[in-house]
């Protein structure tokens, strides 16, 4: 009798227990990849290398960030590019995805060939629009340094110097290699916009869409008062996608403008590249990727936080 309850005992508590032990693998998983990376990298950042090994030295790293000139810089480029990537990807997204829902002809193959920038990797697709504009053998080098097109000069987009700034020492306008570094940018994400806008206009229903048109509200009018708003959760997705890969992205810098001209297209994601792999401050790389993880929970937590602004409004 004693032995059955405590069988009976051990199986209940097994059963308790089940739950955690299917999900330990993935606790597991998270602590290796996610949890230990993010302690280390706080660890490091109060770190500095010596011959020795490692010094603590505090808030220094952070100290030596912000007194670097590049710094204010870099954040200034990634505002500029950021704005121009989001505004430009998602716009031309929704437009390309508005005439696609109007069943063209051909739009299955229309929508097969705009998937085909999201399989390319950023390191390759920089590659490839870098040798569009390479001076002297670039596909479409001939026509921008042609002075009659593009006067007095010609334009070399890779080494045109950026024009004077129009706000103190704020980035705008940008160089014409920040402004190729946004197209380029925007091909390479407008796939995975387009088709998740498309498939979110595809829930729109049409009775609502006709009723609106009897009481004769205009396109536009549709467009802003039906159609984005109940779209919008799509569309945060897609501005989050935008935010994080914007943010965090450095293949594209990498192969397409190497921060150049200059620091002309230094944004921050590069700069952790540099300050990491290119002068092994590791320390102060560290600092700087605390710091670029804390804007990007401000960004996300501003997007979530004006999403739900607009729910209760409606």
């Amino acid at each position: 009798m004693q032995q059955r309850t405590a069988l009976q005992s051990f199986r209940y508590r097994w059963r308790k227990s089940l739950p955690f032990w299917l999900i330990l693998p993935t606790i597991v998983v998270i602590l290796i990849v996610q949890v230990y990376p993010a302690i280390y990298t706080g660890w490091l950042s109060l770190q500095e290398r010596e011959p020795g090994g490692w010094l603590y030295v505090g808030t220094k790293n952070f100290d030596r960030l912000f007194a670097a000139g590049i710094f204010p810089e870099s954040i200034g480029h990634t505002v500029v590019f950021l704005l121009g990537y989001t505004i430009f990807t998602l716009t031309l997204g929704f437009l390309i995805a508005l005439l696609l829902k109007q069943n063209v002809r051909l739009s299955g193959l229309y929508i097969t060939l705009l998937f085909i920038p999201w399989i390319i990797a950023d390191v390759i697709a920089g590659l490839v629009f870098r040798l569009l504009v390479t001076p002297d053998y670039g596909l479409f080098s001939g026509i921008l340094q042609n002075p009659a097109l593009i006067p007095p000069n010609g334009l070399s987009v890779l080494t045109a110097t950026r024009p004077a700034p129009w706000f103190g020492n704020f980035p705008f306008p940008p160089s014409p290699a920040m402004i190729y570094l946004i197209l380029a940018a925007s091909w390479r994400a407008l796939p995975f916009v387009t088709l998740l806008i498309l498939a979110a206009l595809q829930t729109v229903p049409a009775e609502v869409i006709e009723s609106a048109r009897i009481d004769g509200a205009t396109g536009f009018q549709l467009t802003r008062h039906i159609t984005v708003p109940l779209i919008l959760p799509a569309m945060v997705v897609a501005l989050f996608n935008l935010i994080i890969g914007g943010m965090n992205g450095v293949g594209m810098v990498f192969s397409l403008t190497g921060g150049g001209p200059g620091t002309s297209t230094y944004v921050i994601s590069y700069l952790l590249y540099v300050i990491g792999w290119g002068q092994l401050r590791f320390g102060r790389a560290a600092a700087l990727a605390l710091l670029i993880a804390f804007v990007n929970w401000i960004l996300i937590f501003s997007i979530l936080r004006m999403t739900r602004v607009n729910e209760s409004r409606r």
